[in-house]
Parts: C-alpha cells; structure tokens; sequence
C-alpha cells in the first residue's frame, strides 16, 4: 500500500475524508483566531503601555480634559487602557468630589468587565476545537475500521494487506485528530496566560488611577479649605 498523503487520501472512504476535511478546517479556524489574537494583543499592549506613560503628564497638571482628549486619541484606539482609564477620568471630570470618585470606581468595574470580554474573543473557538477535535477524529477512525471490516469481508479473511487501507484510514483519523486537539489546547492555554497578564496590569492601572483621584479630592479640599 502507497503510505504516502496521497496514498492514504486515495485509500479512505468517503466519510472518512468528510471526517478529515472537517479537522483541517477547524485547525485552518483556530490557526486563524490565533493569528488575530497575537497581532491584536501585541498592538493593544504597545499602546496601552504608551498611554499610561503619556497620560501622567496631564492629570500631574490638573488637565482632566486634556487627559480625556488624550484616552480617546487615535493613536490609543486599540488600547485596552483607552476606553477603562476614559471612563473613569470623564466621571470624575464631570464631578471631582468624592461622588466622582464612586462613578469613576463603577465606570472601572464595568468598562474593565467589558474588556476582559473583548480580549476573551475567540477564545471559545479554540476550547470547543481542542475538546471536540479527538473525538472528531474518532468518528473517522470508526468509519477506518468499518472501511477494515469491508476490505476482509471482500477479501474472505483477515489478510493484513487487503485490510492496511483501512487501518491505516483509522489510524489516520486519530492521529489527525489529536495534532488538532494540541495545536488548539496549546493555543489556548498561551493566550489565556496573556489575557491574565493584561487583566493584571488592567488591576494595577486601575488601582493607580483611583489613588490619584483620592488625593486629588484630597487637595482640592485642602485647597478650599485654605481660601
């Protein structure tokens, strides 16, 4: 039997090809989603930390507009720190009292909830893939072996070469199948991890953010005070 790709796709059935071209375009999908991830998380991260560099120089000079103006800069579009640190700078913008600082608080549970969600986008596709595949490709190892049993009946026995197609079908099917299952479980895991690290700086950002409003509530009393 010609054990070669071509070889093998001209010994299996029908169904098991169905079977194959199902797991190569779910590896196709999830090698995709990958590739958009990346390329997304490595723009998101470049500016998000660009704009916590850049947006300390207007809030030291008590420039909450010009803050704003700068979360929502185009240059900052696809930072996830653009629309958390927008939020919550607006409402404290619209009132710099310590009811501003519970809006701003709201604003970055929320908008934060809704980035996770965001950088959570595709993730489902790359678990479906990497617990459904292996069982994908059982359902072609199954039509590999009934293909088995179909060649020895026709054959009247149990010759091993009138059957290698067969099993070489199945074993095809799982192999296949597994690779897929790796390929999107590995994915999946390394992305989560990213998604982890940027939940965390989300945190730390978030954190920083509300300690300054404090202290600048802080300062306005003070300031009032001393008039």
């Amino acid at each position: 039997m010609d054990l070669s790709i071509g070889g093998l796709w001209q010994a299996m059935g029908i169904p098991a090809k169905a079977v194959l071209v199902v797991m190569l375009l779910m590896l196709v999908w999830c090698v995709y989603v990958a590739i958009e991830r990346a390329l997304y998380f490595a723009a998101a991260r470049g500016q998000s930390r660009l704009l916590a560099g850049a947006i300390g120089a207007p809030l030291k000079n008590d420039d909450l507009e010009g803050a704003v103006k700068l979360v929502k800069s185009e240059v900052y579009k696809k930072a996830y720190l653009s629309a958390i640190l927008g939020a919550a700078v607006g409402e404290y913008a619209a009132r710099p009292d310590k009811h501003g600082i519970a809006a701003a608080k709201r604003a970055l549970e929320t908008v934060s909830t809704e980035e996770g969600a965001g950088l959570r986008k595709g993730m489902n596709i790359l678990a479906t893939t990497g617990s459904t595949t292996p069982f994908v490709g059982l359902v072609g190892t199954i039509f590999g072996i009934i293909n088995a049993f179909g060649m020895m009946a026709e054959a009247g026995g149990g010759d091993l070469t009138q059957i290698s197609g067969g099993i070489a079908e199945a074993l095809v099917s799982t192999a296949v199948g597994i690779i897929v299952a790796i390929v999107a479980i590995w994915f999946y895991n390394y992305f989560n991890a990213v998604i982890d690290d940027i939940m965390k700086d989300v945190a730390v950002a978030s954190a920083e953010l509300v300690d300054y409003l404090e202290k600048d509530v802080l300062r306005r009393s003070e300031a009032q005070a001393a008039k």
